[in-house]
């Protein structure tokens, strides 16, 4: 069954249970938990989580008293970052895979990151066009010295926590879509998989329903985030877009609530397909609307949400 989750960051101006209470009278099933890096991680205290039985006992005891389950824990962030705060990053999604353990969560959320273009770098180096011999060099680099080894290690410590790894395919990150999570997945083992965010392949100009079907059985995870291309502003500007994320008037494109990008006809397909090729999990509401307040958010996606899946909610 496709489960109805929530990525909590969302509601992150409620306490912990408070969450869970407005998660659960809006029909939620379950919960994907940010733990740090890029999530502020409201909902979650990661050290004392990791450091104390009766501390996860007590987390436990209120999601089941309002009948909600963990869907994933999530660590994005950008753990290869050439500098410090890639080390920073890496610290947080080790101990985010070990508190998986600890709690019996079997899916980790995170991002595949991205590294410098040259082992001097101290910025990260997102390679999107590949004209010049040593843009060729980069990636090289990025794949053959920093990426696969990376995750060779990350796979041996997710099959020892009993996790699986779903990496998201945002843009500025190595694994943005199909064919590069299908290629690393040829040099590690595949409790590395993608969670697959329709949102990112729709401002890059792909086809989500046709990236399902070619991924398949990599998807171990999915979110449920929409998109709507500005009228004009993307026609006339295309879709790289550096203005900032909250900067909505200027933008070519940006993160909605669900249905105010692509109608319900085209989520029922979606789902169809996602179903069709294996997928049978979670599936994880991801609410950006800069222009909505967070919970009339939250509540309209869950309505398309609810006429999308291919499922009974009665």
């Amino acid at each position: 069954m496709m489960r109805l989750s929530l990525v909590t960051d969302i509601l992150g101006y409620l306490p912990f249970e408070e969450m869970l209470d407005t998660a659960s009278k809006l029909g939620f099933e379950s919960v994907e938990l940010g733990c740090g890096n890029w999530s502020k991680a409201p909902h979650v205290r990661l050290d004392e989580l990791l450091g104390s039985e009766q501390a996860r006992t007590d987390f436990l005891a209120a999601l089941e008293r309002r009948g909600l389950t963990i869907s994933a824990l999530n660590c994005s962030g950008n753990q290869l970052h050439p500098g410090q705060s890639g080390a920073e990053h890496r610290a947080v999604v080790e101990k985010t895979f070990r508190l998986a353990e600890k709690l019996g969560v079997k899916t980790v959320v995170m991002m595949s990151g991205c590294p410098g273009g040259t082992p001097k770098d101290e910025l990260p180096n997102w390679i999107t066009h590949v004209i010049l011999p040593e843009q060729v060099a980069a990636l090289d680099y990025q794949w053959n010295d920093v990426l696969i080894p990376y995750f060779q290690k990350a796979a041996v410590l997710a099959k020892d926590c009993g996790i699986r790894v779903a990496l998201e395919n945002l843009g500025a990150t190595m694994i943005h879509n199909p064919a590069n999570m299908l290629r690393l997945r040829k040099h590690v083992d595949p409790v590395i998989g993608m969670n697959f965010d329709p949102s990112h392949h729709m401002w890059m100009g792909g086809d989500p329903i046709a990236a399902v079907r070619l991924l398949g059985n990599a998807i171990h995870y999915m979110h449920a985030k929409d998109v709507r291309l500005e009228r004009t502003l993307a026609e006339a500007n295309g879709l790289i877009d550096t203005y900032w994320i909250n900067d909505i008037a200027k933008r070519s494109w940006n993160y909605v609530a669900l249905g105010h990008g692509h109608d319900v006809q085209w989520w029922k397909e979606f789902f169809a397909v996602a179903k069709m090729v294996g997928y049978d999990g979670p599936v994880s509401l991801e609410m950006e609307d800069a222009g909505m307040d967070p919970l009339l958010g939250v509540k309209k996606s869950l309505t398309t949400l609810k006429l999308a899946l291919p499922r009974d909610f009665d």
